[in-house]
């Protein structure tokens, strides 16, 4: 007779039944019940063996699983999570084996694994790459060839006071040179830069937006801050406008502190600056960075060589520049005519040279501000721009 779906438990003792009366075949009676060959005889060896409840069904799962994690790594990786809850399963593990090379730490997969089994993290839907528009370029290979400056924004702490940090790290190393509290003002910034440059040193170059007070709308992009930082022989570097992107490593990391530092902010801006030196700790020694190959920004990162001078000199401009002081409201006197080249230049000391093509060149150092034309008109210079991404390649054709 065919098989009839019923309770699977009383086919299967109806099948050994059926099997002890001599009436069938396996073949037939594994066809009219609709099972193999195979399961027929593993239940046939189960009865055999004396089992009360042969024909219940077992759990297919491995009593045991040699490559299952440790129990004490488990809680390990748990507990490296609790101390550092913004940690995901890249960062802990290269924590992990910071901490204790010796072990042999689960795949990043594992981890992530753990991690949910344990409620400690969330799945995220995956999200399609964007296709890639260029290779990022470092500014620099080397520590403190250029470091980054920026304020992360505003915002106040809870009992109401205003709060600009202003930021500063160094490009290669991702090392977070300093989190101040500071005025977004030339005074303000100088103040704070002074305080870093005095504990630390001086690095090549800064790259920075171009708004006030780090650059202007003037010749050669210069403010009263820039041109100070070019004294001390330090090349200030504009990013183009609107071009965050161009400054991603540092707007990277302002992402990161505002999450660890300001949500909620401190009670007063005293409190905050400490949770502010608190995460910068953190930041360069105890968290890996994925673009340092899991190592921290710290092992990466030694002091410049350059201190901050006693004393800031003129700027010097060799035998083929005339030399001009530039007056209080930023203008020149050239062959008998007043011209403006820019008030961040107040009181300082330029150098105009002849140029090849007709006209004269005016440098502050080695920055050109501009061109004097036979007009005695003054034509501003942009700044160069400091990119961070190259352009994309064209799109190559089937023909090529």
């Amino acid at each position: 007779m065919p098989f009839r779906e019923s309770n699977p438990m009383e086919e299967r003792i109806a099948l050994m039944r059926a099997y002890e009366s001599g009436a069938f075949t396996v073949s037939e009676l594994a066809t009219n019940y609709g099972v193999s060959r195979e399961t027929f005889y593993v239940w046939k060896r189960r009865r055999e063996a004396g089992e009360d409840r042969w024909f219940e069904d077992r759990s297919c799962a491995p009593g045991s699983c040699p490559h299952a994690t440790p129990a004490d790594v488990v809680e390990r990786i748990v507990a490296m999570r609790r101390r550092f809850p913004r940690f995901g399963p890249k960062k802990i593990r290269a924590r992990l084996a910071l901490d204790a090379p010796a072990i042999a730490w689960p795949a990043v997969s594992t981890i992530g694994d753990i991690l949910k089994r344990e409620g400690l993290i969330e799945a995220k839907p995956r999200q399609r790459r964007p296709l890639d528009r260029g290779e990022i370029v470092a500014g620099s290979d080397a520590p403190n060839g250029e470091w980054a400056m920026d304020f992360k924004g505003w915002f106040r702490t809870r009992d109401g006071t205003r709060v600009d940090p202003l930021t500063v790290s160094d490009t290669a190393s991702r090392y977070l040179i300093g989190i101040r509290i500071a005025r977004p003002t030339h005074d303000g910034v100088k103040a704070a830069l002074e305080r870093v440059f005095s504990e630390v040193g001086l690095p090549d170059a800064i790259r920075s937006d171009n708004g006030s007070p780090f650059g202007s709308t003037g010749a050669g992009g210069l403010s009263r801050l820039s041109v100070w930082l070019m004294k001390l022989h330090i090349e200030p570097r504009f990013i183009p406008p609107a071009s965050p992107q161009d400054n991603g490593r540092h707007e990277r990391m302002h992402r990161t502190l505002k999450d660890e530092t300001t949500k909620p902010p401190a009670e007063t801006w005293e409190q905050q600056q400490v949770r502010f030196n608190l995460f910068r700790r953190a930041y360069n020694e105890q968290r890996p960075h994925e673009a340092l190959g899991q190592t921290t920004p710290a092992s990466h990162w030694s002091p410049p060589r350059r201190g901050l001078p006693s004393r800031i000199d003129e700027p010097w401009y060799d035998a083929d520049h005339e030399v001009r002081r530039v007056s209080a409201d930023g203008v020149i006197s050239w062959r008998g005519s007043n011209i403006h080249v820019g008030d961040a230049l107040a009181r300082e000391t330029v150098g105009i040279a002849e140029h090849e093509r007709g006209g004269h060149i005016v440098r502050f150092m080695a920055r050109d501000l501009g061109l004097i034309d036979a007009t005695r008109r003054f034509h501003r210079f942009a700044p160069p721009r400091a990119r961070l991404r190259k352009a994309p390649e064209p799109a190559r054709t089937d023909s090529e």
